[in-house]
């Protein structure tokens, strides 16, 4: 079960950190922006915005099949590693850089998901 849950949540990651860089490849492409019709078709007449809609639809069908299996709360919990994730490829891909306050989220996230998945695994070796 275990491997299930590690691969499962590597393919969600990977889905919502490809999803996200495509939505800034998107944004990117589409410039300047402006509310109007001129750039709702730049925006679709990239293919940047497709594979938007495949990481999304990716993630949600990999999401719904870990809720099948993973208890919630940690499941919940590790799906904001994508936060981590598009960071790190950010400074990868657009050369953004890492700032403090940014270091310290992923920092948190980490150790809170970390914390709670030692506490369901207390749990469930009670029972």
């Amino acid at each position: 079960m275990r491997k299930f849950y590690l691969v499962g949540f590597v393919f969600l990651l990977f889905f919502d950190t490809f999803g996200q860089m495509c939505f800034k490849f998107t944004t990117l492409s589409a410039m300047p922006f402006e509310f109007n019709v001129d750039w709702l078709i730049r925006i679709f007449s990239h293919y940047w915005a497709y594979l938007v809609m495949v990481g999304y639809s990716g993630a949600f069908i990999t999401w719904m099949v870990l809720l099948k299996k993973a208890p919630v709360g940690p499941a919940f919990a590790a799906s904001h590693l994508q936060l981590v994730t598009v960071m790190l490829v950010s400074v990868l891909v657009f050369d953004e850089k890492i700032t403090l306050s940014h270091l310290l989220g992923a920092i948190s996230i980490i150790i809170g998901i970390v914390f709670l998945a030692l506490a369901e695994q207390r749990l469930h070796n009670k029972s």
